[in-house]
């Protein structure tokens, strides 16, 4: 393995979960870090990591090419996420900030672009995402949204690639753990507004990964991935839902329903309230959705083979670690 130094580097999302992290593993690589800021209070989040904010948004290509000068590294973290919203919006964050961010890396003569990817761009609403790896083809037709536009901006930054920047793509599948601010809130306010329910009893098998193991695969990405190249990665054998999210809530001293609803009522339940908000144009988010029920109730594993060859990837944290950590400290 040939191991790329990483000294300056810049982030983008480095107030989100996976970049508030990433920020503080990066701070322990002794690396000088920069990260972009759309707020006052972004800016002080990134300041108390130890990076130095740039106050600005995914739009502007000059001030990100000016922020990225004499960095080796970008890692590319930001990204709209949400279950709905405008088409648009998505398209404007997750494609057009990506193609803005690879070209800002492009003029500042950035060596490595590491993006943060997902398995949720295999969520077609047709195909198995049982045992994901890099040789299974991306469906044409990914659901809307954000399924949609992150295949569209892995493919970018694929495309990107050359001899004077590598470009590679990680997939953490279903990311959670310490300073959770996406996943396991919606779980406890879901469970809270009487709103969760099991599908088929949450007997459905998921990959997940812990938010170190993410910054642990960014990291040997950046140094070892090779160019062109996209890595899934998880905390090893996977788990039941009901198994996972039960213990996950439980350290949010939270204990979910006993409730389940079959799979095909949830499918049909969720295609008919996606149609009708549609219909309706409403900006609410419905009460079920077809990424929904794909990448949070149906089987969704992967497999971290090529991490593991091709980057020394293991994971530094595992599930039971996690858990336990979590409930240890309140979730």
């Amino acid at each position: 393995m040939t191991d790329h130094a990483m000294h300056q580097v810049f982030v983008t999302g480095g107030s989100g979960f996976v970049g508030r992290n990433l920020l503080r593993r990066l701070r322990q690589e002794r690396c000088i870090v920069a990260a972009l800021a759309r707020s006052e209070s972004a800016a002080n989040v990134v300041a108390r990591l130890g990076a130095t904010p740039a106050r600005g948004d995914l739009k502007d290509v000059d001030l990100l090419a000016q922020s990225m000068a004499g960095c080796d590294t970008v890692f590319h973290a930001a990204a709209l996420v949400d279950e709905w919203g405008p088409r648009r919006r998505f398209e404007e964050v997750n494609v057009g900030g990506t193609a803005i961010v690879l070209e800002a890396a492009r003029r500042a003569g950035v060596a490595c672009v590491v993006h943060v990817g997902t398995e949720a761009m295999y969520a077609d609403g047709r195909s198995s995402l049982e045992n994901l790896d890099e040789t299974r083809p991306v469906p044409r037709r990914p659901l809307p949204r954000y399924p949609a536009t992150k295949a569209y901006a892995e493919k970018l930054v694929l495309e990107a690639n050359s001899h004077a920047m590598r470009c590679i793509s990680v997939r953490p599948r279903l990311i959670w753990g310490k300073d959770d601010t996406s996943l396991l809130p919606k779980f406890v306010q879901a469970v809270q507004q009487g709103r969760f329910r099991w599908i088929d009893q949450g007997r459905a098998l998921t990959s997940t990964t812990h938010v170190d193991n993410v910054a642990e695969a960014l990291v040997l990405a950046a140094r070892r991935g090779q160019g062109g190249q996209a890595y899934f990665i998880s905390d090893g054998p996977p788990v039941s839902y009901k198994e996972f999210l039960s213990r996950l809530l439980e350290t949010a001293g939270v204990s979910p329903p006993s409730g389940s609803v079959p799979l095909a009522l949830a499918q049909g339940y969720a295609k008919t309230m996606e149609g009708l908000w549609e219909s309706l144009g409403l900006r609410s988010t419905p009460p079920a959705t077809r990424m929904l029920i794909e990448l949070l109730a149906k089987p969704v594993t992967v497999n971290h083979a090529k991490a593991m060859r091709e980057l020394g990837y293991v994971p530094i944290v595992s599930r039971e670690q996690g858990l336990s950590a979590l409930g240890s400290c309140g979730g």
